[in-house]
């Protein structure tokens, strides 16, 4: 059950983790001019989707209650352990999530490699096809998927079968691939999880929802995803991608997108880079 937050303990358990964080650890510029070692609050919000004033207003112990979303946020803006996260969902009135279930917490090594890549986009996604994590190329492509939506709704399979909308970054000649290689990876995830209760969720409401995966599930297809190209509908036009998994713990995916040798894709990710530099400048 949810408790009281604890406003002040909250307050200084958020100041003094950012202290101890240096911009490296989460891929940004030293600079030449910060008071402190640790990172400024407004980097903290840029990592964790949050705004300057919510985030200042949780330091100076007068900010409203975080939901468990923010909690999540503030755990992988943080680089935080699982006790530390366990703490911080505490210290916020909440109940620490019960790890027996697939953990949505990225692990503070993953988040070290995701933050140190520059030219590749990279994110960590579950088994289940929910993005945990983005690095800033990656949103560029894909959109922000960390925020938004919860629970089964989150799924990137989900939005493919539900929302016409979802399929709009990827070309129509490949839609039928992208729909074989979601299900077919839910096969391979659902043979080793099929009991788990977030996993019954997500088969049953597409089953439900989507005549197309309801077919595709018939068939049977089993695959964990490996290399394999990506085209990406983008500001800057069509960018093709080698996708690889790089690492796997604890049902989490890292995943990276990098330039095939002698594309010109890689220029294309630094223009894409510029104009979403130039896009947040602007607003």
């Amino acid at each position: 059950m949810d408790g009281s937050m604890d406003r002040a303990a909250l307050a200084d358990f958020l100041r003094r983790r950012r202290e101890a964080i240096r911009p490296s650890d989460v891929g940004l510029p030293a600079g030449v001019r910060r008071r402190t070692a640790g990172l400024r609050r407004e980097e903290v919000a840029q990592l964790t989707g949050m705004s300057v004033d919510y985030y200042g207003r949780l330091e100076q112990a007068r900010g409203p209650q975080p939901s468990t979303q923010m909690v999540r946020a503030l755990a992988r803006g943080l680089r935080l352990t699982d006790d530390e996260t366990d703490h911080l969902y505490r210290l916020a009135g909440h109940a620490v999530p019960d790890r027996t279930r697939a953990s949505t917490h990225v692990r503070p090594a993953l988040m070290f490699v995701l933050d140190q890549l520059r030219d590749a986009a990279a994110f960590v996604g579950s088994d289940t096809d929910v993005i945990l994590a983005q690095n800033e190329l990656a949103r560029l492509l894909m959109g922000d998927r960390v925020a938004g939506d919860t629970g089964f709704r989150s799924n990137l399979s989900w939005k493919w079968f539900t929302d016409p909308t979802s399929r709009a970054l990827a070309p129509q000649g490949e839609h039928d691939e992208h729909s074989r290689t979601f299900v077919a990876d839910l096969r391979a995830a659902w043979a080793r999880r099929r009991n788990d209760a977030d996993m019954r969720e997500l088969i049953d409401n597409l089953l439900a929802h989507s005549p197309e995966f309801a077919a595709l599930w018939a068939r049977h297809e089993v695959a964990a995803r490996h290399m394999q190209q990506k085209t990406f509908l983008t500001k800057v036009g069509a960018i093709t991608l080698d996708c690889e998994v790089l690492a796997t713990v604890d049902n989490q995916r890292l995943v990276v997108l990098t330039p095939p040798a002698g594309s010109s894709a890689l220029e294309q990710l630094r223009l894409l880079a510029v104009v979403g530099e130039q896009a947040v400048g602007s607003a």
